[in-house]
């Protein structure tokens, strides 16, 4: 029973893990005190060179574990060996959860995303959600885009200020959350944003910046609701449409 719960608590542990990459990228992680760090890792092949230097100090100073590796291991490690620099670092993104502890939330409103391949876009859309009452983000691992430096730079800091909750896919986050509010939104909804009701549990679903939201996930939405526009303007972008939402007080 024990090993099995050391089991878990490990599981957990490592699903918070973010691999970051880059030279600047890493030297502001290690500046950041409020970033945790689990381990840094450099590629034998590095120049000692200013920012290897200063990437060494910090870590020396902060107390984090340096590991070496080939310059094709490293690359497995970053998965861009074009701009990984050969630097990786690991982060424990406590914000970082899963998305089967929703279902324990006595009341929320979340923005799940569906296909949002776009760094820049989800930075975007972190940034709103953070500033905005959203009360966290759904992000499946499956058809979006990662969590990566340009990310972060899109979110300008603020990636860890709110929960982002990870799953597979949407479909089975959805299926389980049979007394919330799902919306999904659409240009061709006859109701609006503005027409909705308060709800202690709500979900706003924002589909692929192409394609919208697939048929699958369309069926597990209870309503449709669009953004109205004006001038013959059919739609914003993903990450404006998320910014409205992410400031309704509803």
């Amino acid at each position: 029973m024990e090993d099995s719960q050391e089991y878990k608590n490990k599981k957990a542990y490592f699903e918070k893990i973010i691999t970051l990459y880059g030279r600047n990228v890493v030297i502001e992680v290690l500046q950041d005190s409020t970033i945790d760090i689990h381990k840094l890792h450099l590629s034998n092949s590095n120049k000692t060179d200013g920012a290897i230097e200063t990437i060494l100090k910090l870590t020396k100073k902060r107390g984090v574990e340096v590991t070496y590796h080939d310059k094709n291991a490293l690359s497995r490690i970053s998965k861009n060996a074009k701009q990984d620099q050969g630097v990786a670092i690991d982060i424990i993104a406590n914000s970082y959860q899963n998305a089967n502890t929703i279902k324990d939330l006595k009341s929320f409103k979340l923005l799940a995303l569906e296909g949002i391949q776009n760094p820049q876009n989800l930075g975007m859309i972190i940034r709103s959600c953070a500033g905005g009452y959203v009360d966290g983000i759904i992000l499946p691992k499956k058809n979006s885009a990662k969590i990566s430096p340009l990310v972060i730079k899109a979110s300008a800091g603020t990636l860890f200020k709110l929960p982002i909750y990870y799953c597979n896919t949407l479909d089975e986050v959805l299926k389980e959350l049979k007394e919330t509010k799902i919306y999904l939104l659409s240009s061709h909804a006859k109701n609006s944003i503005y027409d909705i009701k308060k709800s202690e549990k709500s979900i706003f679903v924002l589909g692929n910046e192409s394609e919208g939201v697939s048929k699958e996930i369309e069926k597990l939405c209870n309503d449709s609701i669009c953004i109205p526009m004006n001038r013959g303007v059919e739609s914003l972008n993903v990450a404006v449409t998320a910014s409205l939402i992410a400031f309704m007080k509803s």
